[in-house]
């Protein structure tokens, strides 16, 4: 079983400025919740009952948010409030299923991950970009179900259009089926010519735990950064055996100021 789940938040977030110039992304409101809740909402439903948080020092309010506990008590006190006293309930729930680890210096994904080995338990464990939120249906329930399927890594994907294949990491596929195919490489923002296919990835992952032992070998690349993805391509080069799983809810992109006001509309109206 899929119990844990790493979740970089130790990004800047300059996409969205001026709005993170004091708030994280990552606890922007959507529709009267943060980012984030959807997020381990969306884990929850799943079946997982680890989070660990890759945080900066500037993103310590994340940290606040969930262990408040003092403001919550005092607000209480006075208030009585239902559905205060709801929220505190489940702030508490979640405090007993987040462990934080820090990222102080932008080294990328596979560094951040990197920092999570010790606390990896099984030989499978989930990663989720908050940048990407997906609605309607559960991808990480998804996901895990592939994966019990087929044994291998999994890699949230959905189709889009070729002429914007340039600005996301495109798969090579084989073996496709109706909702999954096996991968046989990724290859980071391909122009439109050498895209190998138009299915790209999105930011949920079923990882192997041997991936650390990968992201070591690794030298830094563009902008000084250790990429997740390259080590991905390395294990799947080697052998390993990475599924596509074509989610079937809907996609919402929130790191960036357009699509994030998109995304709240969208979650409004229950689109």
């Amino acid at each position: 079983m899929i119990k844990q789940a790493i979740i970089p938040l130790a990004g800047l977030g300059t996409r969205l400025l001026p709005l993170t110039s004091v708030l994280p992304k990552e606890l922007l409101p959507i529709n009267g919740k943060p980012n984030l809740e959807y997020i381990l909402e969306e884990c929850l439903e799943a079946g997982v009952r680890q989070f660990i948080f890759i945080i900066s020092k500037e993103k310590i309010s994340i940290k606040k948010y969930f262990f408040n506990d003092s403001f919550y008590k005092k607000v209480i006190k006075k208030k009585k409030d239902k559905r205060i006293i709801e929220e505190f309930r489940k702030i508490k729930k979640y405090q007993k299923m987040i462990k934080f680890v820090y990222q102080n210096k932008p080294k990328g994904t596979g560094d951040a991950v990197l920092r999570c080995e010790k606390f990896i338990k099984n030989k499978f464990f989930l990663m989720l970009l908050p940048d990407d939120l997906i609605i309607k249906k559960n991808c990480t329930k998804e996901m895990i179900k592939l994966h019990n399927k087929t044994k291998g890594s999994i890699i949230a994907t959905k189709r889009v259009d070729k002429k914007t294949v340039s600005r996301w990491g495109i798969l090579s596929i084989r073996n496709k089926n109706k909702n999954y195919f096996q991968i046989n490489d990724v290859i980071e923002k391909p122009s439109i010519k050498k895209a190998p296919s138009n299915y790209a990835i999105i930011g949920r992952y079923i990882l192997p735990s041997n991936i650390f032992d990968e992201i070591k070998k690794l030298k830094p690349g563009q902008g000084g950064e250790i990429h997740i993805t390259d080590a991905i391509r390395n294990l799947i080069l080697n052998g390993s055996n990475f599924f596509g799983n074509i989610f079937r809810g809907k996609y919402l992109d929130c790191g960036t100021i357009n699509g994030y006001i998109q995304s709240s509309i969208q979650i409004f109206r229950g689109n």
